[in-house]
């Protein structure tokens, strides 16, 4: 069964930054896509960033293109998520997410965390 967990959410102010970490766990391929997708009140579940598994760049949203970077960790199947230039719309929980495809991260085929918490307020 895979396992994902999120840490490293908090409070910031706007214009600060924040890294997320995800680590994954259980029986997933090497090739697996990973990705977030956060939530917040009032809005529909937002896929942000995606890496499909295979060589090239991750995928990002234009919401967060430029500010948000997705990185490999050094320990296998770990994952950080830089958020810089946090603005008040960035607040929400953030989830980090495996499936077979990036067109599936945040479907029912998916596997994700708790949700790391980010809120950016002045």
């Amino acid at each position: 069964e895979v396992q994902v967990v999120e840490s490293g959410g908090g409070s910031v102010q706007p214009g600060g930054s924040l890294t997320l970490s995800c680590v994954v766990t259980g029986s997933t391929s090497d090739e697996y896509a990973i990705g977030w997708f956060r939530e917040a009140p009032g809005k529909q579940r937002e896929r942000i960033v995606c890496d499909g598994g295979m060589e090239g760049h991750p995928w990002y949203a234009g919401s967060v293109l430029g500010r948000f970077t997705m990185s490999r960790g050094s320990a296998k199947n770990t994952v950080h998520l830089q958020m810089i230039n946090l603005e008040t719309e960035d607040t929400a929980k953030y989830y980090c997410t495996v499936a077979s495809g990036c067109h599936l991260i945040t479907t029912g085929l998916a596997s994700w965390g708790q949700g790391a918490q980010v809120i950016v307020s002045s």
